[in-house]
């Protein structure tokens, strides 16, 4: 770690970042950001134990989860440690919108992506009696197709998804299959096409409404969409 975190434990470092978050003039995401980039670089020489330890301490004590993801996220000995355990530690308590999409897009779709956890506890997830993991499960494929996080275009495994939770009417799984088809139509708007086909008598209508505005149109969202 840097000189200036020494030999400090875990607790105090999230004990630091928080006290300096709380400091802030302005808090917001670029200003928290600004903070956990700083971070970053003085933990590059931290273990992966200690930064996972880390993320987990912001999120239990200081409701810093996102804060704590980013951390893991970009410390490249900790993202790589990430198996299918530590990353159901990870997203424990996601209970809410923000904090699944920040657990699915930061840390789970990234480690599915790239082998580090199998289709297995996806498609547990999109099993799930809570609401917030099967959302999770479809908000993971997102990293399996955005190319500018590295996504190549994963056809296979994102309709395997779909196809799990098509009949779904929770409005926040709803949104998050749009989501999970809309971006795969840039890959494979063939495929997307047979899956609103296949599942049109029970897919939600706003389901149906978004991805046939993306195939029709291109655009990212549509008026008045929300993730």
């Amino acid at each position: 770690m840097s000189e200036r975190l020494g030999a400090k434990s875990v607790q105090e470092v999230a004990e630091a970042i928080d006290a300096e978050i709380g400091t802030l003039p302005v808090r917001n995401t670029p200003s928290v950001r600004a903070i956990r980039r700083r971070y970053t670089q003085e933990l590059k020489g931290a273990s992966a134990t200690f930064v996972l330890e880390l993320a987990q301490e912001l999120a239990t004590t200081y409701s810093l989860r996102w804060v704590g993801y980013e951390l893991v996220r970009y410390h490249r000995g900790a993202f790589a440690s990430v198996g299918e355990v530590e990353l159901e530690a990870l997203g424990q308590g996601i209970d809410s919108w923000s904090r699944v999409d920040s657990f699915a897009r930061t840390l789970a779709g990234p480690a599915w992506l790239r082998g580090q956890v199998s289709d297995g506890p996806i498609r547990r997830w999109a099993h799930s009696a809570d609401r917030w993991w099967r959302r999770a499960a479809l908000v993971s494929t997102v990293a399996l197709n955005v190319r500018s996080k590295g996504g190549y275009g994963d056809t296979p495994r994102t309709l395997a998804v779909c196809r799990l939770l098509a009949a779904d009417q929770d409005d926040m799984v709803v949104k998050a299959l749009s989501w999970a088809l809309r971006e795969l139509v840039p890959h494979d708007p063939e495929a997307v096409r047979a899956f609103l086909d296949e599942y049109d008598d029970v897919l939600a209508a706003r389901v149906k409404r978004e991805v046939r505005n993306k195939l029709a149109t291109g655009l990212e969202n549509p008026p008045h969409s929300s993730r």
